[in-house]
């Protein structure tokens, strides 16, 4: 509902941020007031600045904090077994069966025998950016192999190995455990094709015995429990807008 003619429309932006949980409004004014907040590229100083949560850019120390209390942005701890699918007609178990809001819808995928963070929203055009090859948003994984690894395979790694459907490379590798005849290993990548990582230790010779995804960007899944969701952070959630360029 618009406001009745010559009073002020819009909410005072002190209080949005308070409402996004960024701050009490006494410590939003005081960010306002440092020039730590910007309203649509341009840093507001004024403590009587309203603003449209629906349509405003708002950033606190450059992160973008999301105003609209319809967006949803969700963290799930994918279990092994479970499709990347918001349904199944062959009843099998998918992402879509632990929630129920029909707007979300899931971003990117696992396959289905790999674990680990897995991110669910109903906002477009984040979601959209996060799945785009040109965006290079870095994922971290965990992948146990069998044996022990040659000491050169992060460097070939790194350097790039070649499989069916053009070259990858990992942006960090490490050996994080290896005894009784497994290797643990950490990759980083930016790439999304499909079941790339298993692929490309399969090239190199050391199939993947489990697969855990652990982190997107900033959005690290810690502690989570398989098959739980929580709701991301603003600070989360802004590290994901950031990576976009949002």
């Amino acid at each position: 509902m618009s406001a009745p003619e010559g009073l002020p429309t819009g909410i005072r932006l002190q209080k949005v941020l308070s409402r996004a949980g960024i701050a009490s409004r006494r410590a939003a004014e005081e960010l306002i007031a440092a020039g730590r907040v910007s309203v649509d590229g341009k840093v507001v100083r004024e403590m009587g600045r309203r603003v449209d949560p629906d349509t405003a850019v708002v950033h606190v120390d450059g992160s973008r904090v999301v105003l609209r209390e319809d967006l949803v942005h969700l963290a799930l701890n994918k279990p092994a077994g479970m499709l990347s699918t918001m349904s199944d007609d062959r009843g099998r178990p998918c992402v879509g069966d632990l929630v129920t809001d029909e707007r979300l819808f899931h971003v990117g995928r696992l396959d289905a025998d790999t674990e680990g963070l897995l991110l669910l929203t109903n906002d477009g055009e984040l979601g959209h950016r996060l799945m785009h090859p040109s965006f290079d948003v870095p994922k971290t994984y965990l992948a146990e192999v069998a044996g022990a690894l040659p000491r050169d395979l992060g460097r070939r790694l790194r350097e790039g190995v070649e499989l069916d459907d053009g070259p990858v490379a990992v942006d960090a590798f490490k050996v994080v455990d290896a005894h009784a005849g497994r290797t643990l290993v950490e990759l980083v990548l930016h790439e999304g094709r499909k079941h790339v990582v298993r692929r490309l230790l399969d090239e190199v010779g050391h199939p993947v015995q489990r697969l855990v995804r652990t982190s997107i960007a900033e959005v690290r899944l810690g502690d989570q429990r398989p098959g739980r969701l929580r709701p991301l952070t603003q600070a989360e959630i802004g590290s994901l807008y950031r990576a976009v360029g949002l």
